[in-house]
């Protein structure tokens, strides 16, 4: 598979997700031996409450890359299906435009319990498109609302997308998903409400002093046509520049490889911990020592980490 994916055979990139998707101790190896691939793409975040008409602007947005001549990787994290566990929507049926496209690869996902607006392989499996040579990374959240923040983690440049409805509301929202965007977006802009929404956002962004040196620009867009979604793009670009010229990408890498390293450890500890046969020993007996009353959950927890420590 990692022959074909070199050779850029899109099955076999499909397939890769696949085992980083649902099989850790592969997805492991997999992604060590990519790791010098990585680190080229542009990692642009899609995001804001539902309704908001993102995955159309997902499509308008890739098309406007491919026709500056990039090549594209979406990756749209959708509602879980109840009834088979993966993602609800079809990426077939919501970018039909760009789904036989050479240049593009899409992939849905399904959130399986993440609350972050992410599921729970999204950075793993942009990493792959990464190492396939996607010049873009569009990354489409599930409808979000002001906690389900990962996406600020994930990406180089976030997009929050609003409409002339959200204006009732942005107070509200300010705390949460306002805060994270680079940009803002207001989408359906043909309707009453769009030009008020533009001034509210501008006016909270100015009063937010941007220690970086940027302000967030607001795009007004209709993603049913394409109006503005050039535009929205150039302000990707240009934010981009500023990143790279500020030495803040960087720092976004930095702490992004810092937080990897801390998420993978704690994944790996908590796997490993509990395969272990003496740990899980070792809990069946101080369960049955806090419900004799020898011990509480506290002491408990603290011995079986003096266990592990003192183990390795």
């Amino acid at each position: 598979m990692l022959s074909e994916f070199r050779g850029g055979s899109k099955r076999a990139c499909s397939r890769l997700m696949s085992v980083v998707e649902n099989e850790p101790d592969a997805a492991t190896a997999i992604l060590d031996e990519l790791y010098p691939l990585m680190g080229r793409a542009f990692r642009i975040g899609i995001t804001g409450p539902p309704g908001a008409g993102k995955s159309t602007l997902v499509e308008k947005l890739g098309r406007e890359c491919r026709n500056r001549g990039r090549t594209v990787g979406i990756v749209a994290v959708d509602p879980t299906s109840p009834f088979s566990g993966g993602a609800l929507l079809g990426d077939r049926v919501r970018m039909p435009s760009l789904f036989t496209d050479p240049g593009v690869f899409i992939r849905s996902m399904a959130t399986r319990g993440g609350v972050g607006g992410l599921a729970a392989r999204t950075k793993e499996v942009c990493d792959v498109l990464d190492a396939f040579g996607r010049d873009c990374i569009i990354i489409e959240t599930v409808g979000v609302g002001q906690v389900e923040l990962d996406i600020a983690g994930a990406a180089h440049s976030t997009v929050v997308v609003l409409v002339p409805e959200s204006g009732d509301g942005i107070q509200t929202m300010k705390a949460g998903l306002m805060e994270i965007g680079d940009l803002f977006c207001v989408n359906k802009s043909d309707r009453d409400g769009a030009d008020r929404l533009v001034m509210e956002i501008e006016t909270m962004v100015e009063m937010k002093a941007r220690t970086n040196g940027w302000v967030p620009p607001v795009v007004k867009t209709v993603a049913t046509t394409g109006l503005g979604v050039s535009a929205l793009l150039d302000r990707l670009d240009a934010h981009k520049t500023h990143l790279e010229a500020s030495g803040a990408m960087i720092e976004r890498k930095r702490e992004s490889t810092r937080s990897e390293i801390v998420e993978l450890t704690e994944e790996w500890l908590r796997r490993d911990v509990w395969r272990r046969p003496d740990v899980t020993d070792r809990l069946a007996d101080l369960v049955q020592q806090v419900l004799d009353g020898d011990t509480t959950p506290y002491r408990a927890a603290e011995a079986i980490l003096k266990d592990v420590l003192a183990a390795s």
